[in-house]
């Protein structure tokens, strides 16, 4: 086992449409897309296809939608941990305009307690914050163990606040800060506080906001991707967190600002896709969009970004 992921297992359907149906109307989408869905399940998947196979602990049922998933699992070669539900859950997602609603049925009633692995050999631990008895329990065995952790706070959650207290990289979204009442510097001083070793905000067009191993606060600009490309932008900061633990799984000597490039570049690749399996980057995609897109303009300081 080279890395651990933690979350909840979605199906996700994503389709792009003009308007949506309602009353007794019915429509049909312009496009659509069939893929697994969940914010470190996505993120294990990036991994995976960018070759270092990943250890998965989620949510799976017994049906014909937990069989497609666990059919996904096998062709990334991916070791899957099963934590048994009765139903699958599943996401609709309508990207419209570079945002995405999304509707979700989620059935997180656990029929089995979370299984208890092997860590042997395992450098990173990436939670979402998803089964929290699971997530507190392998967070501090693995602060005890000196193994990497990481969190996607891209909301606060039941055990989010408990979590970071075990965490070295957390990155957090933008809707975090709005449930903490704090703009994006004040949630980096709070992250800070709580002893996270790396903190970050990701702040969509306007980039990530993060601090370094010293406690200096840096900024890096998002990539120039045209409005026009912009297809799909769910699951772009999951496959953000996957390529980050990749690269630092590939090449822990590299500081964090690579690993955040590395990562930014695979974002937006993703942000060009409809649907997370086809938006998960190749190594050659990620050097072709390094090389087709430039940075953005330099992001303004976090007083400013808090205020836009």
């Amino acid at each position: 086992m080279q890395a651990l992921f933690i979350g909840q297992t979605y199906i996700d359907v994503t389709f792009l449409a003009d308007r949506i149906p309602v009353g007794d109307e019915k429509d049909v989408a312009r496009e659509y897309a069939v893929s697994f869905g969940g914010n470190a399940v996505t993120a294990a998947f990036c991994c995976a296809k960018l070759g270092i196979r990943p250890d998965l602990i989620a949510t799976c049922a017994n049906d014909w939608l937990g069989r497609m998933f666990q059919d996904m699992v096998d062709r990334y070669d991916i070791e899957l941990h099963i934590r048994k539900v009765a139903r699958s859950s599943l996401s609709f997602v309508h990207p419209h305009q570079g945002q995405r609603a999304i509707l979700r049925g989620r059935d997180a009633h656990y029929l089995h307690p979370f299984p208890l692995l092997d860590l042997t050999g395992c450098r990173v631990l990436h939670l979402d914050g998803h089964q929290p008895d699971a997530a507190i329990h392998y967070a501090r065995h693995c602060r005890e163990a000196g193994i990497l952790t990481s969190l996607d706070g891209g909301a606060v959650r039941a055990n989010t606040l408990d979590l970071l207290a075990f965490t070295d990289v957390a990155i957090v979204a933008e809707r975090f800060c709005e449930q903490m009442g704090m703009g994006p510097g004040e949630t980096l001083e709070y992250l800070k506080g709580r002893g996270c070793r790396i903190g970050g905000v990701t702040l969509g067009e306007r980039g990530l906001y993060w601090y370094d191993e010293t406690g200096t606060m840096r900024t890096l600009p998002a990539l120039s991707v045209p409005a026009s490309r912009v297809i799909d932008t769910s699951g772009a900061g999951d496959v953000f967190h996957g390529a980050y633990v990749y690269s630092y799984l590939n090449d822990p000597a590299k500081g964090w600002e690579e690993h955040f490039v590395f990562a930014r570049a695979a974002s937006a690749f993703k942000v060009q896709r409809l649907g997370n399996e086809a938006g998960l980057p190749t190594h050659d995609d990620i050097a072709a969009v390094m090389h087709e897109f430039t940075q953005r303009a330099a992001s303004p300081p976090l007083a400013a970004a808090a205020r836009a």
